[in-house]
């Protein structure tokens, strides 16, 4: 197996779905978007989630390994959908995404749809948190012995991610987190950026914690600098040993978390 990333290459992660790495690598994408083809072992065509940024050489090396049934959307982030339309007209499929804006040619998605198309069944979970439309996938099709869970920016291959302020918000993104956690045990799980991980509700535990945790450190510095401080000057302490450079990005999530706090 092909380490991640290989940019290019279409590499297999389970039998029913097969990874192809956008080359916008960033702080914020690591190694670049998750492009997700899914298909039942034999069958011809495929279903694609998240073709990615409107990147010509992208869309096509998606493109490649169609034919291309549906297009789905686990949220509205450029990164993930901003090349969706022109993929679609170029492949001749529809699109589906929660947010209604995204659709084209079918109907929206909501929590619990199952969305049947190259010999898959893929359920729908309404995620929210990391954005408001934020959903995630789980896969089912025959031969697959281990189920599986796209989570779009939910739950990251690396890291934590981060909750986009004010169209995210910390008490969903907690709830998320909650039916995440009690998918079952050894469920895998396909990120939106960054390598599968073997474990969601364990990975979905720890991101719990790790919220906690955060919360308790903004709720102590406020403590220090009292009730009216700025979420950048929270920041600068409880993010203290983080790359400044995702400082922007800690400062949407501070805000979520002072929000969240103070209701």
């Amino acid at each position: 197996m092909t380490e991640h990333p290989a940019y290019g290459v279409l590499r297999e992660v389970t039998p029913l779905a097969s990874v192809l790495l956008a080359e916008n690598p960033s702080p914020m994408t690591l190694e670049g978007t998750n492009t997700w083809v899914l298909r039942a072992p034999g069958v011809e065509e495929c279903v694609v989630v998240d073709p990615g940024e409107d990147d010509e050489q992208h869309l096509r090396r998606i493109a490649e390994h169609g034919p291309v049934t549906q297009v789905l959307l686990t949220h509205h982030h450029h990164d993930h959908a901003g090349g969706a339309r022109r993929f679609a007209e170029m492949v001749g499929a529809p699109v589906r995404a929660l947010d209604a804006s995204l659709v084209l040619g079918s109907e929206a998605l909501a929590h619990g749809d199952v969305v049947a198309a190259a010999g898959l069944e893929i359920r729908v979970l309404a995620t929210p948190g990391h954005t408001s439309d934020s959903i995630s996938f789980v896969l089912d099709g025959p031969g697959n012995t281990t189920s599986t869970v796209l989570t779009g920016d939910t739950i990251l291959g690396r890291g934590t991610t981060v909750i986009a302020h004010p169209d995210g918000s910390l008490g969903p993104y907690l709830d998320s987190l909650r039916l995440l956690a009690e998918l079952p045990p050894g469920t895998a799980v396909l990120p939106g950026h960054g390598p599968e991980l073997a474990d969601a509700p364990a990975v979905a535990t720890a991101y719990l914690a790790h919220r906690e945790e955060r919360l308790d450190q903004v709720r102590a510095a406020l403590g220090r600098l009292g009730p009216d401080a700025t979420p950048r000057q929270v920041v600068e302490i409880v993010y203290a040993d983080v790359d400044r450079v995702l400082w922007p990005a800690a400062e949407w999530s501070v805000r979520a978390q002072l929000d969240y706090l103070r209701a």
